[in-house]
């Protein structure tokens, strides 16, 4: 018997031909009664439906004879999305909803994209429903009357938690939900809707609090992703990273032209680039029914590609990660990946976007880009199958965004400390803060800690009667303002062509290669740089082809643990003779090679090959812990060396491993017998081998800028990298010179570890060497897994036609 507070929502249902899943009434009948939780579905089932009803219903039920007029209720639910191109599709769906059942309910967004003009009629008139991001919530904070503003509202729902909870934007949420929380007498509800991950639970903590007892709905649908991978004509048994992709173009054009909406993803924007250059050169026929979609292109053209696609007038959107996030019933049929995405829920998340509907399929296509691929092919099969999912930690004691915050709440309403400590230890990320520590950054915001206080520009907050902390200056809550947010990008420039249409942004480092009249393919255009002028880069149509696509700094992510586990499982497998999935079958000869010529190792085996060439000599280590830990691990393990022995390196690596190479014999033998992956001193030599002080530098530069030390300059004005740049450096000196205590120098030190170099999976990687059996292979040639880390070194030096014709000249020496 479906309970009558239902009534109206199972009436939608019906007019729409469509049945509600037992989650979404779960969720409705949990929500009106009064809880708080997690929901967690699978994209394309109807989470928003599931959380937005019951918003809806609520209201209903307590205006029994009024609920159809007309009033000024105030805010009663925000709704936080990630991504700003989430929030129009996401308030005409819940529009759409309120008027077919004739509740006059407005429907607002408030991000970066949203006019004065607009901001200013939501303040007089605000909606019922605020569709918003975590920034913009904060801005929201910022407002002088901000109780007012936050007075009936009744609900919180954070979309898509599990892309905001590992980051410093799910930081800002924390603090935001435990401030606004603060300011109602009665509770409010707080739901998170997140995709599967391996810490569900954690994922309700970090969101909730501690105290908040654990709630979750699960929807029990079996989303069926139907995997299908692209196989070359001939197996290759030396493999090598990024060539192999583009060589299946021709199996991919029939995929894309029998079916109506296709989403190619690519792992990087040069990717991006590529793949539509190589699809419109097959099919020039394709001409508008072919769009290009990443992170670095003009906000106009990627909102032009998104409406587009969701109106049905593109047949292929080639794309990165950034239309991972799916909205619900967004008609796209197929996906297809190319590369591996080096992670299981990302390829589920990708996967997701077809079929996109209730009880429809996920049909995605593997394209690999080089045959080892196929091994994690065989493992995302296989952790799908299982629903096994990687799992997301939350960030502490992120010591500038607290700054950030607390100037925040000054320049709105003000606060006491006394009143908002309690508030910030509520919060997952700030629960161990000391008394200690809170009292700097009072003293920080206030007169800019001990070394900075001779300086009006660091003395932001003013201590009033009552101690009360309270921004006063205008200058200083406009530019405050102006600078609110966590996402620090990398130095970006603007991209025009001559007639100043504006294409987007490119890194400086791709554009401080070029000379005047150097071609470069963007935004799927082949162009010509002229020069760069104010901050701009003024570039022209190229007249002739070019093959040079723009590379991104960070671009080439790395293997989760997760993933990296299920590779040594099938890896142990196919050591036994075992290949269960058809990928593991098909690439069954470049394994019985490994075998022969070397070892697969199994996960009690560390295998370390070494052979000599005419480059010098090789050691091949092969953990399969992931290209980042690779880096430090080859690093760690090249200066343990040098310490004993007077040897200099070259380093390569690759998710599967990492390659030392040396002018002179390196004699791997006895070095091993030196304890060589001791735990002793292990963060110190981690901290020496990588210049950690230069990356902290580096990382000091985005903590200094989200703790408000860096103006990064005024809308159109910004300002110059090298000025960021050398602000931030002379901040960074006179801290470890003056201030060594201060905490957001330490923070720069613990992020470049925690999470830049992830200490805690070297650590991890390391302990886990040292029960393993040490394999010490000398195969006398180049095996199937040593192969393709040396090609990844020869890039770095090689144009790609040169180093086409050195692999091609290498393959030859080598055993067939």
């Amino acid at each position: 018997m479906v309970d009558k507070k239902l009534a109206p929502a199972i009436q939608f249902f019906n007019s729409k031909n469509w049945k509600p899943f037992p989650f979404q009434l779960e969720a409705w009948q949990d929500y009106l009664a009064g809880k708080s939780g997690i929901l967690n579905a699978p994209t394309g089932s109807g989470k928003t439906f599931a959380l937005w009803m019951p918003v809806l219903l609520e209201y209903i039920h307590n205006n029994p004879t009024s609920w159809k007029k007309a009033k000024k209720n105030g805010i009663q639910i925000i709704w936080v999305t990630p991504l700003r191109a989430l929030a129009q599709d996401i308030s005409m769906a819940m529009q759409e909803v309120c008027d077919q059942i004739g509740l006059r309910w407005k429907v607002g967004v408030r991000n970066g994209d949203t006019s004065a003009k607009q901001k200013q009629a939501q303040q007089r008139n605000p909606p019922e429903c605020l569709v918003t991001t975590p920034e913009t919530l904060h801005i929201l904070l910022a407002q002088k009357d901000n109780s007012k503003l936050f007075k009936d509202l009744k609900a919180i729902v954070i979309d898509e938690w599990h892309e905001l909870m590992g980051n410093k934007r799910g930081v800002q949420v924390q603090l935001a939900l435990a401030y606004i929380r603060s300011l109602k007498p009665k509770p409010i509800k707080i739901w998170g809707i997140s995709a599967t991950i391996g810490n569900l639970d954690e994922a309700h903590k970090i969101l909730l609090g501690d105290k908040s007892p654990v709630h979750i709905v699960k929807a029990d649908i079996d989303k069926k992703i139907d995997m299908q991978t692209i196989y070359p004509d001939e197996l290759e048994k030396y493999p090598w990273s990024g060539h192999l992709g583009i060589q299946l173009v021709d199996k991919v054009i029939p995929i894309i032209e029998e079916k109506t909406s296709v989403l190619l993803f690519t792992n990087t924007r040069a990717q991006t680039e590529i793949w539509y250059q190589k699809i419109m050169e097959k099919r020039p026929d394709w001409a508008g029914w072919v769009a290009i979609h990443h992170g670095s292109l003009d906000q106009s053209v990627r909102t032009w590609v998104e409406e587009a696609l969701h109106l049905g007038k593109l047949k292929l959107v080639v794309c990165t990660s950034s239309l991972d996030l799916g909205v619900d019933f967004r008609p796209v049929e197929t996906v297809i990946q190319i590369g591996s995405p080096k992670g299981v829920a990302r390829f589920v998340q990708r996967a997701g976007r077809a079929g996109h509907q209730p009880g429809l399929p996920s049909q995605i296509y593997f394209v690999p880009t080089n045959s080892l691929e196929l091994v994690e092919a065989a493992a995302l099969r296989d952790a799908i199958e299982n629903g096994e999912m990687e799992s997301i930690h939350c960030p502490t004691l992120t010591f500038d965004v607290l700054i950030q915050f607390l100037i925040t709440l000054s320049v709105g309403e003000g606060f006491s400390p006394d009143a908002i400590l309690p508030i910030i230890k509520s919060t997952y990320t700030f629960a161990d803060i000391t008394n200690e520590e809170f009292n700097w950054i009072l003293s920080f915001i206030t007169k800019g800690g001990e070394s900075l206080q001779s300086y009006d520009e660091f003395s932001k907050v003013e201590i009033l009667e009552g101690n009360f902390y309270k921004v006063t200056n205008k200058r200083t809550a406009m530019r405050h303002r102006l600078s609110m947010g966590t996402i620090v990008s990398d130095p970006m420039l603007k991209i025009k062509l001559r007639n100043g249409t504006f294409l987007g942004m490119i890194e400086e480092y791709f554009i401080s290669k070029l000379k005047p009249g150097d071609r470069f393919f963007f935004s799927g255009r082949g162009l010509e740089f002229i020069k760069i002028k104010d901050q701009v880069v003024q570039v022209q149509l190229a007249k002739k082809k070019t093959n040079n696509i723009p590379a991104y700094m960070g671009g080439r992510i790395s293997l989760t643990s997760k993933l990296s586990g299920k590779i040594r499982e099938i890896l142990e497998e196919a050591s036994n003779g075992i290949y269960q999935s058809e990928e593991v079958q098909f690439i069954a000869p470049l394994l019985l090679l490994q075998q022969k010529l070397s070892a697969i190792p199994d996960n009690q085996t560390l295998l370390i090959e070494k052979n000599i060439s005419k480059e010098g000599h090789h050691v091949f280590f092969f953990p399969f812990e992931g290209r980042m830990i690779h880096e430090i691990l080859g690093a760690l393990i090249a200066y343990r060396i040098s310490v004993s022995y007077p040897i200099s390196f070259s380093i390569a690596m690759n998710d599967y491993g990492f390659e030392l190479l040396s002018d002179s014999p390196i004699p791997i033998e006895e070095i091993l017998e030196e304890d060589l992956f001791t735990m002793d001193g292990l963060v110190d030599d981690i901290t020496t081998c990588i210049n950690e002080s230069e990356m902290a530098k580096r990382k000091f530069r985005d903590v200094a800028t989200i703790a408000g030390l860096v103006f990064q300059g005024f809308p159109g004005k910004p300002m110059k990298f090298k000025h960021l740049q050398s602000t931030s450096g002379i901040l960074y000196g006179v801290f470890e010179e003056y201030d060594t205590e201060n905490l957001l120098l330490k923070q720069a030190h613990r992020e470049v570890l925690e999470m830049q170099m992830e200490k805690d999976k070297i650590v991890s990687a390391i302990q886990k060497i040292n029960t393993q059996q040490i394999i010490l292979k000398n195969p006398g040639q180049f095996t199937p897994f040593s192969f393709p880390i040396m090609v990844d070194r020869l890039r770095a030096s090689l144009s790609s036609e040169s180093l086409e014709d050195r692999i091609a000249k290498m393959k030859a020496q080598l055993i067939s």
